[in-house]
């Protein structure tokens, strides 16, 4: 399997615990509150992606360096910790469809924007007529999921 099909299933996995994510999460924060719910995920993670860097590098140093980074590359740590606290509060009040719904819509939106600037360093990319259509359906495909039925 080359590189691009390992991420592209990768990212097909991501996707399917990314809803689990905020169906437990949003169950988690409605028991122990959602400042409790998001520490704990918090530390959780970290304790895991800390035993995994253990394993592949046998060493902590790769938190050395990643700390010693520009601040502005530590946006993703904050930008993690904003979207795990958004699914445990939302989750519970609009469900999870409509929570990964507009969540993925935004995704969408800001990753053409980042692509059509080329912003944070990634190459520029244009932004067709397909690709605003495609990012108008699903914004109203994320409205529409607010609406009960």
């Amino acid at each position: 399997m080359s590189s691009n099909a390992a991420a592209a299933v990768i990212c097909v996995f991501a996707g399917l615990a990314g809803s689990i994510q905020v169906a437990v999460m949003a169950r988690l924060g409605d028991r122990v509150g959602i400042a409790s719910a998001l520490a704990f995920a918090t530390l959780l993670t970290a304790l895991l992606a800390t035993v995994i860097l253990l394993i592949a590098r046998r060493s902590l140093g790769g938190i050395v360096d990643a700390a010693r980074q520009p601040l502005w590359l530590w946006i993703g740590a904050v930008a993690g910790l904003f979207i795990v606290f958004t699914i445990t509060f939302a989750g519970a009040r609009i469900g999870t469809a409509a929570t990964v719904g507009i969540i993925i819509a935004g995704q969408l939106v800001m990753a053409a924007l980042i692509d059509r600037f080329g912003l944070f360093g990634s190459d520029q990319i244009g932004l067709g007529w397909a690709r605003l259509t495609g990012l108008v359906l699903l914004a109203v495909g994320a409205a529409l999921s607010l609406r009960s039925s």
